[in-house]
Parts: C-alpha cells; sequence; structure tokens
C-alpha cells in the first residue's frame, strides 16, 4: 500500500490558473482572427444554443434540422447551458475549454509534487504544454474537453490507489463521447488487476461490465435510434486498416517520448489502449497522427503513469515537450491567416446580415454566426435567404472550386448586398 503524503494544493493551482490564461487567449485570439470554423466550432455552439432553449441538441451545419446526439453522444454539452443563456456566444464554449483543460492540470501537477518536491511543477507544466492538449486548444471546441480532467482526477486516485474515488470520477465519461465507455471498462479491469480487497471485487467487475454496456447501448441502440440514417454513422470508417502505418507508429512515439518512454513502465499506461484501439481500428487518416483534438484523453493517462512509474529525467520531459510546442506553434497554418484588413472586411460584411436570419454561410465564417442566426453551410444548401462567402476558401469540408463554381451558380437566385475584398454577401430575391 502507497503511504499517502501530504497534498500540496498551491503549486497545482498556479500552474492551472497560468495555463487557463494562455489557454484562453489562444483560443479567442484564435477566434477572433476568423481561424475557428462551423466544422467544429459551430456544430458545438448550435448544440449547447438547444440546449439553452429547452430543445434537444440539433445542429444545421451538419443538416438541415440534424439531431446531434444521432452523430456523437455528448449529453455533457448541456452543462454549458445555463452560461450560454448568460453569454450566448461561441467565445463561451472556448473559455470553457481552456478552463476544463486547465482544470485538469491540477491533479497531474499535485501528483507529480508530490512524487519529486518542488521540481514536479516542471511536470505539472509539461503536461498543460503537451501536444495533445495544444492541439485541441488550437482546434476549436470539443466534447472531449470535459474528459480530460475527469480523467486526470480519476487516474491520480488511481496511482494513490483511492479506488472509490477513481470510480466516481470515471462513471460520467460515459455521458461525454461513446468510446470512453471502453475507457471507463478498462480502469474498471485496472480494478481487476490489482485486485483490489475482497469487498471491491463485485464492483470492479461491476465498472467493466457498465462501461462496456454503456457502450454497447449507445452504440447499437441509441445512436441509430436518433440517426436520421437508422445506424451509427462512423462504423464505416473501421472497414480500411491499411496504409500509412508509420502515422500509427508516430503516435504511439510521440505519446512516450515526452516522458523518456517511462510512462511505458507503468500499467496504467494501458487506460489509453480503448482510445488508440479505436483510432488505428479507423480508416481515416486524420484519427492516426498527432493533429486534431484525438489525442487530448492520452495526456493525463502519459503523464500520471509516468509519475507512477518511479519518475526520473523529468528536465528531459519539460525539453521534449517544448521542443513539441515550438515545433507545433511554428508550423504553417493549416489554412491562410487573414490579415487585418482581411478581418475587418469579415467583420463589417457579417454584422449587415440581421439576427435570427436564415444564413449559408462558408466553414470560417459560419462560427462568428451561429449565436445569433440559423446558419448551414455553404454550398451544401444554396437556398438559404442570406449567403455569405469567404473566397479563396479552405477546402475542407468543401473543395474549394466547387465553393467557388457554386457562388457564381447562386448569382442566379441571389442578389449581391455587399463585396468587401474576399467577403461576398448575398440575399434571395
Amino acid at each position: 500500500m502507497l503511504t499517502q503524503p501530504r497534498i500540496t494544493v498551491r503549486p497545482a493551482y498556479v500552474v492551472a490558473l497560468g495555463l487557463s490564461a494562455v489557454y484562453t487567449s489562444y483560443s479567442l485570439w484564435r477566434h477572433h482572427s476568423f481561424q475557428s470554423t462551423g466544422f467544429d466550432l459551430g456544430i458545438f455552439e448550435q448544440a449547447v444554443r438547444s440546449y439553452a432553449a429547452g430543445r434537444w441538441p440539433t445542429a444545421d451545419l451538419k443538416g438541415p434540422g440534424f439531431p446531434l446526439l444521432g452523430d456523437h453522444f455528448h449529453p455533457v454539452l448541456a452543462l454549458l447551458a445555463p452560461v450560454y443563456l448568460v453569454v450566448p456566444r461561441a467565445e463561451t464554449l472556448l473559455v470553457a475549454q481552456a478552463l476544463l483543460l486547465a482544470v485538469s492540470a491540477v491533479p497531474v501537477t499535485r501528483f507529480a509534487v508530490d512524487r519529486l518536491g518542488p521540481r514536479g511543477v516542471v511536470v505539472g507544466v509539461a503536461y498543460g504544454f503537451s501536444w495533445g492538449l495544444h492541439n485541441t486548444v488550437a482546434f476549436d471546441f470539443h466534447e472531449v474537453s470535459f474528459a480530460v480532467p475527469l480523467l486526470a482526477f480519476s487516474l491520480e486516485a488511481l496511482a494513490r490507489e483511492q479506488w472509490s474515488r477513481s470510480v466516481a470520477w470515471a462513471l460520467p465519461l460515459v455521458l461525454v463521447k461513446e468510446d470512453l465507455g471502453l475507457t471507463v471498462a478498462a480502469i474498471g479491469l485496472y480494478l481487476v488487476w490489482r485486485g483490489v480487497g475482497r469487498g471491491w471485487a463485485v464492483p470492479a467487475f461491476g465498472v467493466t461490465a457498465f462501461g462496456v454496456t454503456a457502450f454497447a447501448v449507445v452504440v447499437f441502440a441509441v445512436l441509430p435510434a436518433v440517426n436520421p440514417a437508422g445506424g451509427y454513422p462512423y462504423w464505416g470508417q473501421l472497414s480500411e486498416m491499411g496504409g500509412s502505418g508509420w502515422l500509427r507508429a508516430l503516435t504511439v512515439f510521440a505519446l512516450l517520448v515526452p516522458t523518456g518512454f517511462l510512462a511505458a513502465r507503468s500499467p496504467l499506461i494501458a487506460i489509453a489502449v480503448p482510445t488508440l484501439a479505436w483510432r488505428f481500428a479507423s480508416g481515416n487518416p486524420a484519427h492516426w497522427g498527432i493533429e486534431h483534438h484525438y489525442s487530448a484523453v492520452l495526456m493525463p493517462v502519459v503523464f500520471v503513469a509516468f509519475l507512477a512509474a518511479g519518475p526520473r529525467r523529468v528536465w528531459v520531459c519539460a525539453a521534449v515537450t517544448a521542443v513539441f510546442t515550438l515545433v507545433l506553434l511554428l508550423r504553417p497554418a493549416p489554412q491562410p491567416v487573414w490579415d487585418a484588413a482581411q478581418r475587418a472586411d469579415a467583420a463589417r460584411v457579417l454584422a449587415m446580415i440581421p439576427d435570427d436570419a436564415d444564413v449559408a454561410a462558408s466553414n470560417r465564417l459560419a462560427p462568428h454566426l451561429t449565436g445569433r442566426c440559423r446558419v448551414s453551410l455553404f454550398p451544401r444548401v444554396l437556398d438559404a435567404e442570406w449567403l455569405v462567402v469567404a473566397r479563396p476558401a479552405p477546402g475542407w469540408p468543401v473543395p474549394a472550386d466547387e465553393e467557388e463554381r457554386l457562388t457564381r451558380t447562386a448569382s442566379a437566385t441571389h442578389r449581391m448586398v455587399a463585396e468587401a475584398g474576399h467577403i461576398v454577401l448575398l440575399r434571395r430575391d
């Protein structure tokens, strides 16, 4: 039985406070620079706006009245509705994500300080700037931001052998996203493997059964019942596993290298397996590498496992994390960065669209309208009253040449209201 060291609180909260400021500033800067997108910030704002209005979540950006609980299972988003009622803007979601991710640094830093003394703060800071969290902050808003602190607190409790507390933090994961039921099951299996006291034998198996059952019920019953197509929309991505095996290897390497591969010495690292398994089984290359938000839930696992394994090379951890973060910050932007004049043009044109209007907008413009209009994605929708288009388009999720062609087509049914630089606003006659 591990001894229960005195918990040092202050450094952990200082780290979390600093990270919240950094995350919030960076997220809001991206959004106000028109680097956020309808896919996915606009979609999630439409979901939260639905909850705030007392309705089940829908997202017109996915399709007219699309029921979002038929896409992914994330009822936890309803927790944002009260805050959104007070501040009904996309920024509310970005700030909430920043705070949730920053809070996850509290248990990691606290455990690090207990294991390492004052230098444990270095591990907490390295965790906060780890590439998985950075990429999450740098890619709009996602529901997994709720999972990160839940996992961080649960794993800290596992490492301290506080079994009941670990389970209490883990069970709500099933309300964040459908695949996280398997992560709950993995935590239950860890408890079984540890042979946690006789009185815990049945509850440990029960945690595993609960996670597997929650996953099965959601994927095989709830999502197909809600989805307009009558099935789980992502089964098709599991049909092809070939190609780009090096990206899968890169993911594992990138996960372990910041801790000098010491995280692999701890059995806690096994809790990362369900997330890695579904990602590597997917035929979607976006799931394999180190981009986007998919590795956010793995960061607490890796860093707590590192600390539980008897950490050494603390400064190596910090140095490698710093290099990763610097590379990510210096990489070319995935889409062109608009200058000040372009941003001013966009803001001026968007201000011409009245509240509650029916709008089809380009991907980069959509999240600046979803808080006050009914917004669909241009050019998937061409019959909205207002069309607002940014040219040139970034090419995702609609090819740029198709968007340009359909902009010309729309001129037959809509008249031009304004054109400022690269932004075009049309209204149906």
